[in-house]
């Protein structure tokens, strides 16, 4: 039997979420569909129900948003109460990721629209300083005040401070910040057009990286980024349809 809370139960339990991840075919079929509410149950009737719980299909864009945060948060708490509690401070402060654009919006001065007050996240962003609001977006803020780079940087630094050891040189985590890094690096030179082709890239990238790092706790934050990218085609696919619904499909 495998036992909760350890790296061998954390794999069996991502690898069996991930082979139940929607193929291209279902994918296709969402591209090349209009209508919103029929994309949206679609994706109901599929691996991606998750990301679309309470979205109607009269939905507007920052309804759209908050349920796929909301998902988020909830898989990386997922993928977190998986592992030794050891690993557990550095998959957590993974859900954090999603709240970084909105920290950067209000440390720059970004009005305070009726969607942030009412988010039950954001809300507290809204109504109090954003030094008071919980340790850990806190503790971001004063980077955020510098840029998204500096953003980022905080954020990484605090993960890599969470890690029970240090980053080895080698291994699957260290491919994987350098396969997401050299991602980086080329999607800010890239052209718009090429945005998809660099995103399926590099999921075929970490879907290689998942398979090798089998049974090493760096396969957690592998299903992650793999998540994560779900996350922003799901994303990308309802708000085309709903900030843009004249605009033209996949052909």
């Amino acid at each position: 039997m495998i036992e909760a809370g350890s790296v061998e139960f954390m794999y069996a339990r991502v690898s069996a979420r991930y082979g139940a991840h929607p193929d291209e075919a279902l994918w296709r079929r969402i591209e090349l569909t209009r209508d919103f509410a029929t994309v949206l149950a679609a994706m109901r009737a599929s691996p991606l129900a998750g990301w679309v719980v309470g979205v109607g299909a009269d939905a507007d864009a920052h309804a759209v948003e908050a349920a796929a945060r909301r998902r988020w948060r909830q898989l990386v708490a997922e993928v977190g109460g998986f592992m030794p509690a050891a690993w557990q401070p550095a998959v957590l402060w993974c859900a954090l990721l999603a709240d970084l654009p909105v920290l950067l919006h209000v440390a720059h001065g970004g009005d305070r629209a009726p969607w942030l007050a009412a988010d039950p996240v954001y809300g507290e962003v809204a109504r109090r300083a954003l030094k008071d609001v919980d340790a850990g977006r806190s503790q971001l803020v004063a980077a955020a005040a510098h840029g998204a780079h500096r953003l980022v940087g905080a954020w990484r630094a605090e993960w890599l401070r969470r890690l029970p050891r240090p980053l080895a040189r080698t291994g699957a985590l260290a491919h994987l910040v350098a396969v997401v890094d050299a991602h980086a690096r080329a999607f800010a030179a890239a052209h718009p057009a090429d945005g998809w082709p660099l995103r399926r890239a590099l999921h075929a990238r970490v879907a290689l990286l998942f398979r090798r790092a089998a049974l090493e706790p760096a396969a957690a934050f592998v299903y992650l980024a793999l998540a994560a990218l779900e996350y922003e085609r799901v994303r990308g696919e309802l708000m085309r349809r709903c900030v843009f619904p004249a605009q033209p499909l996949a052909t």
